[in-house]
């Protein structure tokens, strides 16, 4: 069988090379539009259910948004649409994809040397009735080196953004959009309206000489390409952008209900709409042309193009479809494309036998391959195994866990089969988290040991040696508020470590989501403020070899079912030489809660910890986000605002209003003073993570001690019982 196959592929390739070469038949001239209606606009054709506004109404579908406006005053016409009150140019419109693609300004805001200049801004906005903005097509983009950008959603639902800092212009690289010079981020579907803005963090006054202007825009994918004089020369270019398209507002079970208005003709089939509303209609496998239009769609001639669709034997077009005949000297069925079945089979001859026994003796010789291949393929599986376990450090940690003074025994080399069997071979629906750094997948050990596994991005081979340091001291924390590391897999390409599963979320989760503060105490808070500063004082200052967090935020706080505060994800901290007061690093962390000093210098301190902490503080005390946007604020950083808040004597103002109320606000007053000192700008104002954590605890200490309860309390006791060391507390 195999044999006549491979006869007959021979013989059918030398009919194409020697028989009359048919080439790609060109698509006939189908129309686009109805019977008397104007098809196109300057360079733009027009197709149904669009329609010029130069026709008559039947032209187009019952909608507004479906007219095409045609401006005859420029060489050739401009088409656009109306938006409110502006016009937007279109370039092109596709009945297939049901996209449109329409140009609008780039927004900017430049600076001089006096600061921001008031008249020098354009900030884009758009309103669409109809065509929502294609989420799959799309990217949000922010050009420049001291720039904050923002796209608000119309109806107030959200606002993204990307931020691109930069020092000189020989950091830069064209074509490269990664976050220096030039970020980009995705759309959310189902966005009809947006508004652009900016924000400077040093009103360009460093980078003024090279790019005194901030750039954004929304462009199709593919169509901007990042170049380093785009930093001084955009302000007056336009962008392209995709606008997904349907009909009406109902779905396509609905609208098959009123024959009389559903627009889906022959040989069509009708999806609903993955972005906005409504349905289309797109013309069925085999055919072409314009579902919308009465018998618009038309068999396409397969025969006529082989190279798109291959056929086995002799090509026959049908109606929707083409079949293949077995030509002369052979039976069966001809294949089209990548079919499965026989195909055609040379007829019977003395020959057959013959080659029978060659095609049994073929087939054993290639079970005899696979078997060593398959042999050969476990044997490389392994040595690959072995080959991760080795760049990723696993000698090195083996070393120090072989180490006769037991200091690492709590750490444990689990292998790949444990912990992908773990996760039912890292299923999506075990996905429990995703960060900056990873993806945290929930994992069943043996006996029914609950485990948090994370899987890393590839890991920088120069920092092995630090990276092995860093689980190693992470498996002697015995800290009751530290998510404990159980230990790694080194067999994978990326290294996999593996912690104590903690069930009762984030501590971001409990504080934003409406149904879970309430449940938040100030008690509640003050506490987990409390253990989270002693975790930091633990690392900075009592653990062997001093840790830098790196990425203290609300999201990395994990709670138990107490309601106890667990610090997770290590994943961007740093170890301290205990000579080094500073270490020079790539800036990491997460925007709205960076240390602004470590932002601008790249020199990481203790002190970072104690910023990020202290917008941690804000978040308990304000139940907002690090980073939000209120059209009434000037600010839309909540450390900026908290701080404005404070200094205008405005702290109840913006308290969470669960804890606003006269039994705390001593209390709330202390932790908001304590806060702002945290928040400084200069790192050596800001306190330790060790005096944070005494005052903290200071303040639990007195809330809780039974005199504090409608009794009153003598100041001077008062500053004893904190542990001040002053001649009050001496007593004779």
């Amino acid at each position: 069988m195999v044999i006549h196959e491979f006869l007959l592929k021979v013989l059918v390739l030398g009919i194409i090379i020697l028989g009359p070469y048919h080439s790609h038949a060109a698509e006939a001239d189908y129309p686009i539009t109805k019977p008397g209606c104007q098809s196109s606009c300057g360079n733009l054709s027009i197709p149904y259910p669009f329609g010029s506004s130069d026709s008559s109404s039947d032209c187009h579908f019952n909608f507004p948004s479906f007219i095409v406006y045609c401006d005859h005053t420029t060489d050739p016409p401009t088409p656009y649409i109306r938006n409110s009150s502006t016009n937007l140019q279109i370039s092109d419109i596709s009945v297939t994809d049901h996209e449109m693609r329409i140009s609008l300004w780039v927004g900017w805001a430049c600076y001089n040397s006096s600061g921001y200049d008031g008249s020098s801004s354009y900030d884009p906005w758009l309103t669409l009735a109809k065509f929502p903005i294609s989420s799959t097509k799309n990217k949000f983009t922010a050009v420049g080196c001291d720039t904050s950008a923002y796209f608000h959603d119309g109806r107030e639902k959200f606002t993204l953004g990307c931020v691109s800092l930069c020092s000189n212009i020989t950091n830069l690289t064209s074509g490269s959009c990664s976050g220096i010079g030039c970020c980009e981020t995705s759309i959310p579907a189902d966005s009809l309206n947006y508004q652009i803005s900016f924000q400077s963090f040093y009103k360009h006054a460093y980078v003024l000489d090279f790019n005194p202007c901030s750039y954004a825009f929304v462009a199709e994918i593919g169509s901007y390409n990042f170049s380093v004089d785009d930093l001084n020369q955009i302000k007056s270019n336009k962008s392209t952008l995709v606008l997904d398209w349907a009909i009406g507002n109902q779905t396509c079970e609905d609208a098959r209900k009123n024959p009389a208005s559903y627009m889906c003709t022959n040989n069509t089939k009708c999806t609903n709409a993955e972005n906005g509303s409504g349905y289309k209609c797109t013309c069925l496998e085999g055919y072409q042309g314009n579902p919308y239009l009465e018998n618009g769609c038309h068999d396409i001639d397969e025969c006529a193009d082989p190279v798109k669709y291959p056929c086995e034997g002799k090509c026959n077009n049908t109606e929707g479809n083409y079949t293949c005949l077995c030509p002369k000297g052979y039976h069966g069925y001809g294949k089209k494309g990548n079919e499965n079945g026989q195909g055609c089979i040379a007829n019977p001859s003395d020959l057959v036998n013959i080659l029978v026994g060659v095609a049994a003796g073929i087939i054993v010789l290639l079970f005899g391959i696979g078997f060593l291949y398959f042999g050969y393929r476990k044997r490389k599986f392994i040595r690959l195994k072995e080959q991760y376990f080795e760049q990723n450090g696993g000698l090195l940690l083996k070393k120090q866990l072989d180490k006769p003074d037991g200091t690492t025994k709590n750490a444990k080399i689990f292998s790949a089969e444990e912990l992908e069997k773990a996760t039912n071979n890292y299923d999506e629906n075990r996905i429990v988290g995703r960060g900056g750094y990873g993806t945290v997948y929930k994992g069943l050990l043996p006996k029914n040991v609950v485990v948090a596994i994370k899987k890393s991005k590839l890991v920088d081979q120069s920092q092995i040696k630090q990276f092995i340091n860093e689980v190693i001291v992470l498996s002697q924390i015995n800290h009751r508020n530290v998510v404990k590391l159980l230990g790694c897999c080194l067999e994978t390409e990326v290294p996999l470590l593996v912690y104590d599963f903690i069930n009762n979320g984030t501590l971001f989760d409990h504080i934003h989501n409406p149904n879970k503060s309430s449940k938040l105490s100030w008690e509640i808070r003050l506490r987990i403020a409390s253990e989270t500063a002693g975790v930091l004082s633990y690392l900075h200052s009592a653990a062997s070899t001093p840790i830098i967090h790196r990425d203290v935020k609300s999201a990395n706080i994990l709670l138990d079912d107490s309601y106890t505060a667990k610090v997770s994800d290590f994943g961007a901290s740093r170890l301290v030489p205990l000579d080094q007061m500073q270490l020079p690093t790539i800036v990491q962390g997460t925007f709205g809660y960076l240390d602004p000093e470590y932002l601008l210098t790249g020199q990481l301190t203790e002190k970072s910890d104690v910023y990020s902490f202290g917008v941690v503080l804000v978040e308990l005390l304000t139940g907002k986000k690090a980073r939000f946007f209120d059209p009434s604020e000037e600010e839309r950083s909540l450390a900026m605002y908290f701080l404005s808040s404070l200094k205008k004597g405005k702290l109840f103002h913006i308290v969470a209003e669960i804890i606003a109320n006269g039994e705390n606000n001593e209390q709330v007053t202390e932790v908001a003073n304590l806060a702002k000192r945290c928040l400084s700008i200069k790192s050596e104002e800001r306190p330790t993570m060790k005096e944070v954590e005494m005052e903290l605890d200071g303040l639990r200490a007195m809330a809780n001690h039974p005199w504090i309860n409608g009794i009153d309390v003598n100041p001077e006791e008062t500053i004893c019982l904190l542990g001040e060391n002053t001649d009050q507390c001496v007593h004779e």
